[in-house]
């Protein structure tokens, strides 16, 4: 039998998991901003929807799904963090799509990008002509970001989440024992640096704090 009762009590507990699931994963809001967290959405957006009016799923058998779904996500949250290759299959990885103006035409397609997209995306950002791109990278949420010919400030980090970013590190004209030698001149390795970045020659750090 259908009851408001039992309605307005999923609701309000769906409302609270959805509250829990914002501060846990330390956003002020459920815009999504990686893969990870759009299927956060999605698929907690079905549960609350398929099961709220259903009269055979009980209010408990409606918490223990949505205990078991929030369950995976922290679980999934702390692997994304923490191991590379876990990262690179949820959220994806940055794609290198012209270097030296030269324009990697299976990375493109591999992405589903025709010529008249990429040419559009490029006159956006004020790009005409592909031979002054020094580097352009295809983000994981389909971004590009620049660097021109000349522009000394490398526009992606070298470091995240303690992984190098072996392109960036190419495209700034520097090598690992470079980066080594800078990091350890500020005694830190490369596991320690949340994010470092090279901007006008200069490498700047951002360690996780202990």
């Amino acid at each position: 039998m259908f009851s408001y009762w039992d309605v307005t009590i999923k609701l309000a507990l769906g409302l609270l998991i959805i509250v829990l699931q914002i501060n846990l994963s330390g956003k002020s809001n459920l815009a999504p901003i990686s893969a990870l967290d759009q299927m956060q959405n999605y698929v907690l957006g079905g549960i609350v929807g398929g099961m709220i009016y259903s009269t055979t799923v009980t209010i408990l058998q409606f918490v223990l799904v949505l205990l078991i779904w929030s369950t995976l996500m922290l679980v999934l949250r702390f692997l994304t963090h923490h191991n590379r290759f876990v990262k690179g299959v949820i959220d994806g990885k940055p794609q290198l799509l012209i270097k030296n103006g030269e324009l990697m035409v299976a990375t493109a397609l591999k992405n589903g990008m025709s010529a008249n997209d990429l040419a559009f995306r490029l006159r956006t950002e004020g790009i005409t002509d592909i031979r002054y791109v020094k580097r352009a990278v295809l983000e994981q949420n389909g971004q590009l970001t620049i660097t021109e010919v000349g522009d000394d400030s490398i526009k992606y980090p070298l470091i995240v989440d303690g992984q190098l970013n072996t392109d960036a590190l190419e495209t700034a004209n520097h090598d690992l024992a470079w980066l080594n030698q800078q990091l350890a001149a500020q005694h830190y390795e490369i596991s320690d640096v949340y994010l470092a970045t090279y901007t006008n020659k200069q490498l700047i750090v951002f360690p996780y704090q202990h």
